[in-house]
């Protein structure tokens, strides 16, 4: 009977210690399931939560929001400027700026939001409201930027990133949490547009001008290889002797389905989209053909969009199109806008040097509208100051244009750099520009933009067209600027 009790204790112990080793392995495989399903909803880097969490998230928070009778904001937030940190002091900096955001995030918005990194610099916040406040979303995203807007310090400096945010709501034709998110992203393209650094809510008509744009998107990237990008042209006139010495190209799109379409229409998508280069190139191009036949004392002006100015090789393509064209280099004038030049001052006058240093002449453009200082004017040896319309146009009428105009001239004189005027609407206009020392103008005054067909039968009128058979001149450019390893560089 001992025995039988003693092997009933020892039957009893082993049971006892494989059920606990057996629930000690559902603990150990419970336990790693809730770390691998914690890993798989979390962003590493930040340990907010990701993509791949944020719609199971959202739907939970939002339920539980409609239950207690309150409604939920969705926020998509993308970082200004963040790509320039990365770009200057390396990822591991970037890395540092994301969890800081992320930690100020936190300090931010409401304990029961939903905070998610869902790529890059791109952020998503679902936070719940009282439906009849919807201003208190208003008041945390404005808390949320000028939190972000604080300084971090890297690499021993200050740094700042401003941040856009778009904002959805679910209650206005919004049938789930994919929409939700979507319409946030098109509210945060919205904010984008409107200068950063703020915020948009959601309204029908931007998916309406979103889809149109996007459109426009693929018109322009099919019209580039179907050469429906035209140049047109400008009179510049002699102020003092009334004669035509040059034109400014401006550009225009004649789509077969679009019809006519003016340059800032366009311009700005193709700069956003990153077809501005491929876009101004193939215009000036035309420019150039068309322009080596004309009386070489004309001259042809064109403008350089900010973003191609950051083309380290702009001046490259452009002497590989005077090469090709067999322009003369010192018939074309390249304009710089004032405002262009602060993104990148030092690429800027490697661009302008290269450029010179062929022959072309560089004018810097819209003079007034932006931040220069002499010491830029010194920095970079400008051929010519154009003073920007807004004040030209309304000297008549505004004293302070008119003063603007004066100090603008008079600052040309002591530098010795000439003077062209946009924006000229009438004589009266003319005569004091005259007395200013203006020597060259531009506008309506003297004709609307010109397509090839017009200058050819203005310059016609003018006998400023010689035969083309006498009028070919090979290009000034050096070869040693396309030569070698340049020259295929020059072809990107």
């Amino acid at each position: 009977m001992v025995t039988a009790l003693i092997l009933n204790i020892a039957l009893i112990l082993l049971i006892w210690r494989k059920t606990t080793a057996l629930s000690d392995e559902v603990d150990v495989y419970r336990q790693a399931e809730v770390r691998a399903q914690h890993l798989a909803m979390t962003d590493p880097l930040t340990n907010l939560f990701n993509r791949r969490a944020v719609k199971e998230k959202t739907t939970e928070l939002s339920a539980r929001a409609s239950r207690r009778g309150k409604s939920i904001a969705f926020m998509m937030v993308d970082l200004d400027g963040f790509k320039k940190i990365n770009d200057l002091y390396g990822h591991d900096s970037g890395d540092l700026l994301l969890r800081e955001v992320a930690d100020r995030m936190r300090d931010v918005v409401p304990p029961s939001s939903i905070i998610a990194r869902l790529g890059g610099d791109e952020f998503g916040i679902c936070m719940v409201f009282e439906p009849e406040y919807p201003e208190t979303v208003d008041r945390v995203a404005e808390d949320l930027i000028e939190a972000l807007a604080r300084p971090v310090t890297i690499a021993d400096a200050d740094q700042q990133v401003t941040a856009s945010i778009g904002i959805a709501r679910p209650e206005f034709d919004c049938d789930s949490i994919d929409m939700l998110i979507r319409r946030a992203d098109i509210a945060l393209y919205a904010a984008k547009k409107n200068g950063r650094n703020g915020f948009s809510w959601f309204e029908n008509g931007m998916e309406i001008e979103l889809r149109t744009r996007n459109s426009l998107e693929a018109d322009i990237r099919a019209a580039i290889p179907n050469d429906e990008f035209v140049p047109y042209f400008e009179q510049q006139v002699d102020l003092s002797s009334g004669e035509l010495v040059g034109f400014e190209m401006l550009a225009r799109w004649v789509s077969p389905v679009r019809g006519l379409i003016p340059p800032d229409e366009f311009i700005p998508v193709a700069e956003e989209t990153g077809m501005i280069g491929d876009l101004s190139m193939s215009i000036i191009r035309k420019a150039l053909l068309e322009a080596k036949n004309w009386d070489q004392a004309l001259t042809i002006s064109v403008n350089i969009s900010p973003v191609q100015l950051k083309d380290p090789w702009l001046a490259q393509k452009i002497v590989k199109l005077l090469v090709e064209t067999g322009f003369q280099a010192n018939r074309l004038e390249v304009e710089i806008t004032e405002s262009s030049l602060f993104k990148n001052l030092n690429l800027a006058q490697s661009i302008v040097g290269s450029l010179k240093n062929q022959g072309i002449q560089i004018a810097l453009d819209d003079f007034g509208t932006g931040y220069s200082s002499l010491a830029h004017l010194r920095a970079l040896p400008f051929d010519r100051i154009k003073i920007d319309r807004s004040f030209v146009s309304s000297m008549d009428d505004n004293a302070e244009s008119a003063a603007i105009v004066s100090a603008i001239a008079g600052l040309g004189a002591s530098l010795a750099v000439p003077i062209t005027a946009e924006g000229i609407e009438d004589e009266s206009v003319i005569a004091k520009l005259n007395e200013l020392g203006c020597s060259k103008g531009q506008g309506w005054h003297f004709g609307q933009p010109m397509s090839i067909e017009q200058v050819r039968k203005l310059l016609m009128d003018k006998d400023m067209l010689p035969s083309r058979k006498h009028s070919y001149k090979k290009s000034s450019v050096s070869d040693d600027m396309i030569s070698g390893g340049d020259k295929a560089r020059a072809a990107i």
